[in-house]
């Protein structure tokens, strides 16, 4: 008799990864939420081992950091950034598929001191990227009911800021989810600062502004307060550049300037003017 193995799967629609199971999960929490959607076609699960066959990792340089992203697109279709620092470096975000010339380019720049994640939207494969480089992952406590695999090397912090290595920090920034996070570099941008932001900061098709959103694929906005928040999390560093979540979403020159001019938009509009 042949005895089925547990198998990790993948919802299909976020491209979050699941603790492994005989039979499929009965449903994608992340995905019943409503800051994001089941697929039209309903629930979908897939595991890593069929995506590889489908897909692979492209990895590019991406306004002077290491991009790792999914072809043909996957998911919600995210890129990961690699931000290497003599200290160590650092994964900031991730994407589902895991393979070996991506693992392979990231061992050639050094490899991973730790993992950091924006939002649960990007948790993806993240503990396989953590076996892949024993590397712990950080994550907000605020968020930790998204996390859909556990694991040992999943690391919990609470707080509004995290210090890492080598001057950088993990900001709370909130908005689009309670523990959401952005990462302040200050060596980015030639050494005038950067942050990368997931889309909690969300870098728009003129990236000369960002946005801010409950839920992007549903369009419910945030409050002015919730507006706010997110500005004064990131007040205090300083930045001139912001990466956004997919290639070349980039705010490259005046990027604290556009988060401040960016937040009164909106903030207008919300009030109609």
């Amino acid at each position: 008799m042949v005895v089925a193995e547990p198998r990790a799967y993948v919802c299909a629609t976020c491209g979050v990864q699941f603790t492994p199971s005989i039979d499929p999960p009965a449903s994608c929490p992340v995905c019943e939420d409503e800051r994001q959607y089941v697929g039209w076609g309903g629930q979908r699960w897939t595991t890593l081992e069929e995506l590889r066959s489908q897909h692979h990792n492209h990895v590019r340089d991406d306004a002077g950091l290491l991009g790792i992203g999914t072809e043909p697109s996957f998911a919600i279709g995210q890129r990961a950034l690699l931000v290497r620092s003599p200290g160590g470096n650092l994964l900031w975000d991730c994407v589902t598929v895991v393979d070996d010339a991506a693992v392979r380019a990231v061992r050639d720049a050094g490899g991973l001191r730790a993992i950091a994640i924006s939002h649960p939207h990007y948790y993806s494969s993240m503990v396989e990227w953590s076996r892949a480089f024993n590397a712990p992952v950080l994550l907000h406590a605020a968020d930790r009911q998204w996390v859909m695999r556990t694991d040992p090397c999943i690391e919990l912090w609470d707080g509004d800021t995290k210090p890492l290595w080598d001057g950088m920090t993990l900001i709370r920034a909130g908005g689009h989810f309670e523990g959401g996070t952005v990462l302040h570099w200050p060596f980015g941008a030639e050494g005038r600062g950067a942050l990368l932001a997931g889309d909690i900061l969300q870098v728009a098709q003129d990236r000369r502004w960002v946005s801010f959103m409950y839920s992007f694929p549903n369009y419910v906005p945030l409050s002015a307060a919730e507006v706010d928040h997110v500005v004064a999390a990131v007040e205090p560093f300083a930045f001139e550049r912001i990466y956004g979540a997919w290639w070349d979403r980039n705010v490259t020159s005046g990027a604290r300037g556009a988060v401040r001019r960016s937040a009164e938009r909106y903030k207008r509009h919300l009030a109609g003017w």
